[in-house]
């Protein structure tokens, strides 16, 4: 500080020099001003012979004061001040450890966290001290080696808060070692005051000694989310705030997706508390399109909870053992089970009756829980399938029946006796039975028992030591109505009931939906994308999708995450290696979320570093660098004198001579910037070859052709597609501009709804970047013709092996073609503008290949088939081009095989239904049904 002001200066041995202010004085004292010009022509001397005025002998006392304090402000300006509003930090001699919290707990006061340190390193570097340099989210891979400051400035710059908490505990072995080689003089730490588990301090205390450490600390802490749970009713969450949180209320917002917002709940605390609770009271099917929860306001890690499949809807397959009847379906248990599971979930039935062929079907479409409905004893393949895939995390329900009483596999929860007990059988009732209160540890626990529900019939279970822990619903006798064990990560849940009205009238109430709903929500829905019996390693590895940085925004993933087993990512929390976000791909994810449910946001307990430690506070405001003010101030003085200097030697006078000057070259300024306004523009700004091509063919329809580098073909092309283009204007309604060559390895071929490829066989194959563009261009909806020209030397087989037909198959190899097959007769080509049989060009003996439909049944009154699309590929040997074909003269350019005009007629009828059929698609199909529709609709 200087004289008692917040005010300190960088190089303060600059001020002696204002010892020099009365040198200064005293030659300016001496130095008179500059003497006064004016004109001496005759006239004028008469005119001022009378006047007595003299020029001074030394500079006026207001003007040497000006510059004396011009001096001043310079040897000021220069000497670096800085305005400090709050005490600095004490950081001694010699090596200066600086400590940073990095991890999500710094986000809210991240800026004053960088601005400290700034400041501590900007004063190591002016005073030359090295700087150890950590940041202990960073963890033990950093260099924790003394370097310049300079060098620790941009590690600072670089660095960001991460989305888990600080690992302070790696550091210890590091910072040990460099205390070994080289003991710092002193030791800052710019904490999150957040408590982390761990023997940091200790390890720091013994580490350190008697060296003094100082620790800032009051930042302001975000606040934090937890427990994510998807109840029957709501969606709640933990709210967590750290004790000097001053706030009182959240506001936690759900989001879809697409960061839509779909609901807002307010959070309270309790003064005292730490933590409240947030519920989302909405419909079922809004709260399965939540995808994320965050607390409005805080940018933080911590204050986001990412909802994965995990809480959506799950997908149930549905087995009964009983054969369905259509005609009367209360009679069938799959009924209730539909209605009573459909609004929460979606259901898979087999189409299979074969339940040893059902079961593998079923987990191959990616099922969480399987219901099976009285079915006995399963196969002994079966039942190794489901147990494997109830071990990785599927959920088994069970219901009894006949079936199930006369004997069991070993997929159920506990051992049943032979046979049921039943109303007025040998193990029978007085009276039916109804339901007793839920178990406080069951997943029904809550759930209100009606009072209607009664059970007349059950398979009982064998008493053992572990039944009253395995049982999660009683009748009032004490006898399991429900019961359930894990097996591996899923488990195996059984009603001792039927799921129809048979035994008892509990798939009747709405009791029964919510149990059922209680068990989905228990469920591991992502069982299936781990645990089909043919899952390879691929599958069983979660790779990172999305993560959350420490402001918890999305991002994609670091190079240095790696993908996650499915078995340990269970059991993963958020940390370095495993940061919060989602894991796995687009059709199937898992969210990793910061906060756990015991998580808490402590605060942090400096005990264990003893006496040598002291406590501030971070800086209120920024230093204040007051160098431009001082070199500002400096230059208006120095226009001041300049001017007072000016007018001291008559400079007014002078103005009247020098103003047509100054007009003159006022004028030819202002030419010259005319002239450079109305000059020619850049040339850059003409339209390119390819930007004018774009547009030409964005402007009007073209047909296009691939350049294939062979003359005599690219010729035949543009002759050809030109011949045609002629013949669509003069016949039909299209009137297309010219055609155009394109080069598919750099044009663009969105523009074009067919291509024409002639293949050359003595071409290069097109490289695997062309290939994929050309493989875009078929699945957005473009048209491939290609065309080998070689059905004159090909065999009676529609593909031999020509060195043309070779080529096209070498340039399909890598293509997504689908399966093809000639045109059938009621396909849209055959009418899509003229009626045609056949497909000639040059040649007649090829046929017209296109994508195969799917067969259907054929019906006399339905000319062609429905659901007609544009066949992404066409193939043809009969050499179109060629046939259409015509020079600048008007004559044919080459003869058709054999030479017939009506071929030739017909080639040109098959180019316009081929293009009609690019363009329009199945427009025809469905115009041919107008008359059927009408004379339906008497009409």
């Amino acid at each position: 500080m200087f004289a008692g002001l917040p005010l300190t200066f960088t190089a303060p041995w600059i001020l002696a020099a204002l010892a020099l202010l009365p040198v200064i004085w005293w030659l300016l004292r001496l130095t008179p001003p500059r003497p006064r010009e004016i004109t001496f022509p005759p006239t004028r001397l008469l005119l001022d012979i009378d006047q007595h005025e003299e020029t001074p002998q030394r500079s006026p006392w207001w003007l040497t004061l000006l510059r004396l304090l011009l001096a001043a402000l310079l040897i000021i300006a220069l000497a670096g001040p800085i305005w400090r509003a709050s005490e600095p930090v004490e950081t001694g001699e010699g090596v200066l450890w600086l400590l940073v919290d990095n991890g999500w707990t710094s986000t809210k006061g991240w800026e004053t966290q960088v601005r400290t340190a700034e400041q501590l390193l900007t004063t190591a570097e002016q005073s030359g001290r090295p700087v150890l340099f950590a940041a202990t989210a960073e963890g033990p891979a950093q260099s924790l080696t003394p370097e310049a400051a300079a060098t620790a400035l941009e590690k600072l710059r670089a660095l960001e808060p991460r989305p888990y908490p600080p690992q302070r505990n790696e550091l210890s072995l590091g910072l040990r070692k460099a205390a070994q080689e080289n003991q710092p003089g002193a030791v800052v730490w710019l904490s999150d005051n957040i408590y982390t588990e761990g023997a940091f301090l200790t390890d720091l205390s013994s580490i350190l000694g008697d060296i003094p450490v100082t620790v800032l600390s009051g930042l302001d802490t975000p606040m934090g989310l937890k427990d994510l749970a998807n109840d029957t009713d709501a969606l709640s969450l933990t709210v967590v705030r750290h004790p000097a949180q001053q706030l009182s209320t959240a506001t936690v917002q759900a989001l879809d997706l697409k960061g839509l917002l779909l609901g807002e709940v307010q959070a309270t605390f309790n003064a005292g508390n730490t933590e409240t609770s947030a519920r989302f009271e909405l419909p079922s099917e809004l709260r399965n399109d939540i995808a994320r929860v965050e607390i409005a306001g805080e940018a933080a890690a911590g204050a986001v909870q990412l909802v994965d499949d995990s809480w959506r809807r799950r997908t149930v397959g549905l087995i009964s053992g009983q054969s369905g009847d259509l005609d009367q379906p209360l009679l069938s248990p799959v009924y209730y089970l539909e209605r009573a599971l459909a609004p929460f979930s979606d259901i898979r039935r087999p189409r299979d009756s074969d339940i040893d062929a059902a079961v593998p079907s079923l987990i191959d479409q990616g099922i969480s829980v399987l219901v099976l409905a009285d079915v006995g004893r399963l196969p002994d393949s079966t039942s190794e399938t489901l147990r494997e895939w109830i071990e990785n995390g599927g959920t088994l329900v069970r219901f009894a029946g006949p079936r199930t009483a006369g004997g069991s596999d070993e997929l159920i929860p506990v051992r049943l006796r032979a046979g049921d007990r039943s109303l007025g059988g040998s193990l029978s009732w007085k009276q039916p039975q109804h339901l007793a209160d839920f178990p406080e540890d069951s997943p029904f626990a809550g759930l209100k028992v009606p009072k209607e529900v009664m059970v007349t019939r059950q398979v009982l279970a064998e008493p053992t030591s572990d039944l009253p822990d395995r049982t999660w619903a009683m009748l009032e006798d004490g006898t399991p109505l429900v019961t359930a064990a894990p097996i591996g990560a899923g488990s195996v849940v059984l009603f001792h009931v039927t799921a129809d009205s048979s035994w008892s009238n509990l798939p009747l109430s709405g009791v029964f939906l919510n149990m059922l709903r209680r068990i989905l929500s228990v469920s591991n829905v992502a069982a299936a994308t781990e645990t089909t019996a043919e899952s390879t390693q691929a599958q069983s590895v979660l790779p990172p999708l999305r993560l959350l940085d420490g402001y918890g925004r999305f991002g994609p993933p670091p190079v240095e995450v790696t993908p996650v087993s499915a078995t340990e990512f269970r059991d993963a929390s958020a940390s370095r290696r495993t940061p919060p976000g989602l894991y796995g791909n687009e059709d199937g994810f898992r969210a990793l979320n910061l906060m756990q449910k015991d998580d808490e946001l402590l605060p942090l307990d400096l005990s264990a570093l003893g006496d040598n430690v002291s406590v501030a506070a971070y800086p209120a405001t920024d230093p204040f660098d007051l160098r431009s003010v001082f070199f500002t101030l400096a230059f208006l003085l120095l226009l001041v004198d300049a001017i007072a200097v000016f007018l001291l030697a008559g400079g007014l006078s002078r103005l009247g001579m020098r103003g047509r000057t100054a007009s003159i070259a006022t004028a030819l300024v202002l030419a010259g910037g005319l002239l450079v306004a109305t000059g020619p523009g850049p040339a850059g700004a003409q339209s390119t070859s390819p930007d004018l091509q774009a547009l030409e063919s964005a402007l009007e329809t073209r047909l296009a052709y691939v350049i294939t580098g062979n003359p005599e073909i690219d010729d035949a092309s543009a002759a050809g597609l030109a011949g045609l283009t002629r013949f669509l204007a003069e016949r039909t309604a299209l009137e297309p501009g010219p055609p155009i060559a394109v080069d598919i390895t750099r044009d663009e071929l969105a523009f074009y709804s067919l291509l024409y490829w002639p293949i050359d066989p003595a071409a290069d194959k097109p490289s695997d970047q062309t290939m994929a563009r050309i493989d875009t261009f078929m699945r957005n909806g473009g048209t491939i013709l290609f065309d080998t020209r070689d059905h004159i030397n090909a065999s009676a087989n529609s593909f031999a092996s020509t060195p043309a037909t070779l080529k096209l198959r070498e340039i399909l190899e890598d293509l997504d073609v689908p399966p093809l097959e000639p045109v059938p007769p009621d396909h849209v080509l055959t009418k899509a503008f003229y009626l045609l049989d056949s497909f000639p060009g040059r040649y007649a003996t090829s046929p017209l290949w296109v994508e195969s439909l799917e067969e259907i049944a054929a019906r006399g009154d339905r000319p062609v088939r429905a659901g007609d699309g544009v066949s992404p590929i066409l193939i043809t040997g009969n050499d179109f081009a060629a046939a259409w074909a015509i020079s600048s003269s008007g004559e044919f350019m080459y003869p058709t095989v054999p030479n017939n005009p009506v071929q030739r007629d017909y080639a040109f009828r098959s180019g316009v239904n081929i293009v009609m059929y690019s363009l329009t698609g199945n427009y025809k199909a469905d115009q041919v049904h107008i008359p059927a529709l009408l004379e339906r609709l008497g009409q």
